[in-house]
Formats: C-alpha cells, structure tokens, sequence
C-alpha cells in the first residue's frame, strides 16, 4: 500500500505564526495553562470562549495550539473534507511512545487501510458472539459486587471490564496477570499528558513506559498460539485478518492493533459507566424506568435481539456521555496552511476542538447542565439539530469503530445490574472528577447497592 508521509516532515512552525489569532499564553510561565486543563477543563474552555470567541490560541502540557468550538468547528476538523488535519502528528506527541501505530495514530489511506481490516471484528455476527460470552462474566460480576455497603466503584467495573476484555478481545484468561495488565494501562493513560516526558525512575512518564512494556510483553506472547487457530475473539480476527491482497497484518501490527482497542474500549467503558452509575444514583426515577424495561426480557440472558428492548437504556447512556464524554478534547495537526473562522493559519498549526464544550452549549441544548435523558428521544431529538453536536464517539474516517460494541457492552452490564439493585449515594453527594485526559472519578465513585425489593 502506497501512501505519502511527506506531511510528517513538515517543519515546526514559530509561535510568532499565531500572534494574529486570539488569546493568551496562559497563567503560568512555560506551563501556560497546563494546571487549569488537568483539572478544570470544561471551565478554561468556557472561560476563554467567553474572553475571546469561538477560535483563540491556548499552550497547555507543553503545546501550543488553537482552539475550535462549536458544532460547525467539529464538522470542519472531524469531516476533513480537505485531508488537511493529522490525526497522527497531533496524537504522537502524546501516545506515540505508549500506544504507537494505534488506528488514531494513523492518517488518510493508510488509516482506512488498516480500518477495512479491522472492521470484520465489528460486525452483527462477531458482535452476536462477543454479547453470547460476555454475559455470564457480566452477571457474575455484577453478583460479586460488594452489597449494602460503601464501595468504590470505579475500580470495581474497571476491573470487571479487563476482565471481561481479556475474554471476548483477546479469548485468554487474565488469571494472576490481571493487576500487572490493569496497571499498565493506568500508566501508560496517565503517562499520555505527563508534563516531563523523560525515563526518570519514579515519574510518571517512566511508569507509563512500563506500562507499555508490560502491555506488549502479555500481548507478544500470545501471537502465535492465535496465528495457529482461529477462535471468536478480537485478538484471533486480528491474527488472521487479510486485506484484499491476501495479506495479513504483521505481529507488530497485531500487538499494536490490539493494545490500542484494548486501551480505547476498556477504559473508554470504564468512564462511561462510571458516569451513568453516578447519574442513576442522583436521579433513582431513572432507575426504575430502566428496571421496567429490563422486566420485558425474560431470564437472565440478554440476547442480541434483545437490545433494540432497551431504548431508554440507549437514552441513558447517550446523556451521560454528552454530560461527561470519555474523550473530552480531540487534536488535530494541519498539514498545510488554511484559513479558518476567518483567520489564515500555518502548516502545522495544533488544532483542538472540544465535544465536552459542544454538549453544554445552550445555543444547542435545552438546560445542558440538567440530566434530562429524553433529550435524546425520538420526539425531541436535540442532539439531532446539527449533526456534529453530539461527538463523544468523534466522527468523519475516524469516527469510533467499537461504538456500537461499547452500546452492546453497557447495555449487558446495566441489564444484569438494574434488574437485581439499586444504586445510592451518600446525600448531598457530588462525584468529584477530572475530564482529561478520559474523564475519571478521582474519589473512586463511592456507591451503595442494594437488593431491589
């Protein structure tokens, strides 16, 4: 496959290149507004929106760039009619040691190359599979969860999901390499926007190196054990996958791919979750409209056919993921100088827009800060009054490939849970979390179930 990565040398532009667009360099010396972006993120974005317009210049972990929001800015980046913003330059500066040659980390025809591929593992009777295996794992899982008592929940589920991932992406047992695996990913996520990127022993960038290699060496390890067979899991259709040509993926190509789902998907899933765990324990009429809508499925096995039963389950998890979106900012790096919003912009130029900005806009929704699930309703359809304001999947090429799989999976998990217990916090409770770089609860999410009578 021939593509051209000449755009990859493209020179680094002078910071003098923006002094022409809005905005500032931020409260701190060098850091600019690094500490404001790892902790308040949705409020800077406000703040400067508010200073200086939909499109100002922002220097935040050490990057320089300018800022893009609102519906018509997402369209302009994600579509990418023009092939004019990397995915790739404006990922590797934070992922590139940690999850390199990943699907986001690639551009233009080599992306859609490797996509085609890839996307077998999402189809209806892969997804039927994936849904027949998880089930018992999720019912079991939910089972075990701690009841009438404060637990946290955060790394219940994250730890239920790897879990769960280990079997349907991978079709291996985690056993005692489950904690080594789970932190790996913690540090290699965290690692992505540590400040100092240098092998220090004990910082945070050194850790996520590690993690890196732990991810790699348990992965490794597998590859020709599943090149032998063929089995129904992600990491098999990997192995055996082939283009048009008949030609297969590389073993590095295989690790990288599915490192990089495993990544996105669990903790993607985690964050999710978490979010709309915490928004049915401080609206419970919520927890009893899904619990009616789980009673029409008889038994304790949700089936593929059974999913579209769940619509307001649908509902739920869309509003918590236009609330707090796992991926809360999205970069892109222009390859060739454009001008936008009215203002002429060089090559290489870092460009972000924000989906966590966009779902709170009031121009685009009805009290965006109220938890109100039927906004997203056949007769409502808010979300549908322009096609780039509901983003928490991105859009255009790169548009999330596991979307309908991560449905699928919070669907299964809010199914086994709901129809058994409810969901409570301790009053006045407010769940305590930063959006970047995927929203997490930092308090560990502290619930309560107990057994629906």
């Amino acid at each position: 496959m021939k593509t051209s990565t000449d755009y990859l040398d493209l020179p680094r532009k002078s910071t003098d290149d923006l002094a022409h667009i809005p905005g500032d360099k931020g409260a701190l010396p060098i850091l600019g507004d690094t500490v404001e972006f790892l902790t308040d993120y949705l409020g800077l974005v406000s703040r400067k929106n508010k200073l200086y317009g939909p499109i100002f210049k922002t220097n935040a972990i050490l990057q320089r760039s300018v800022a893009l929001l609102g519906p018509e800015a997402n369209e302009l980046v994600l579509k990418d009619s023009g092939k004019i913003f990397s995915s790739k330059k404006a990922w590797d500066p934070l992922l590139d040691r940690l999850f390199p040659d990943g699907l986001m980390l690639r551009d233009f025809d080599e992306h859609r190359f490797h996509r085609r591929i890839l996307q077998a593992a999402f189809k209806k009777d892969a997804l039927q599979g994936y849904l027949d295996d998880m089930n018992p794992r999720m019912r079991d899982g939910v089972a075990d969860f701690p009841k009438n008592s404060e637990f946290g929940f955060k790394d219940s589920i994250k730890s239920l999901l790897l879990d769960v991932a280990a079997q349907v992406f991978m079709g291996v047992e985690m056993g005692k390499e489950a904690d080594a695996v789970n932190k790996g990913f913690l540090h290699a996520m965290e690692a992505s926007v540590a400040v100092v990127k240098l092998p220090i022993p004990g910082t945070t960038w050194q850790k996520g190196l590690n993690g890196r290699k732990t991810l790699k060496n348990f992965i490794e390890k597998h590859i020709e054990s599943k090149r032998a067979t063929e089995s129904s899991d992600f990491f098999s259709k990997f192995c055996h996958a082939k283009d048009e040509d008949g030609n297969a993926l590389s073993n590095e190509a295989v690790r990288d791919h599915t490192i990089f789902l495993l990544f996105a998907a669990h903790d993607t899933t985690t964050s999710t979750l978490c979010s709309i765990i915490y928004a049915l324990a401080k609206n419970p009429e919520w927890q009893d409209i899904l619990y009616e809508e789980c009673k029409q499925i008889d038994g304790d096995h949700l089936s593929y056919d059974d999913l579209p039963k769940l619509d307001k389950a649908a509902l739920v998890m869309k509003e918590a993921l236009r609330m707090y979106p796992p991926v809360p900012a999205i970069p892109r790096r222009l390859i060739k100088e454009t001008e936008i919003m009215g203002y002429t912009l060089p090559a290489n130029t870092g460009i972000g827009i924000s989906p966590l900005f966009t779902h709170y806009m009031e121009e685009w929704w009805t009290e965006p800060k109220k938890f109100d699930p039927e906004r997203f309703s056949a007769e409502r359809a808010e979300h549908k009054r322009h096609l780039y304001q509901w983003v928490p999947f991105g859009g255009g090429g790169h548009k999330c490939i596991g979307l309908n799989f991560a449905e699928m999976q919070v669907k299964l998990f809010m199914f086994h849970l709901l129809r058994h217990y409810t969901i409570s916090v301790k009053p006045g409770y407010e769940m305590k979390y930063n959006a970047v770089p995927i929203s997490f609860p930092t308090d560990g999410l502290p619930i309560t179930l107990k057994a629906r009578k």
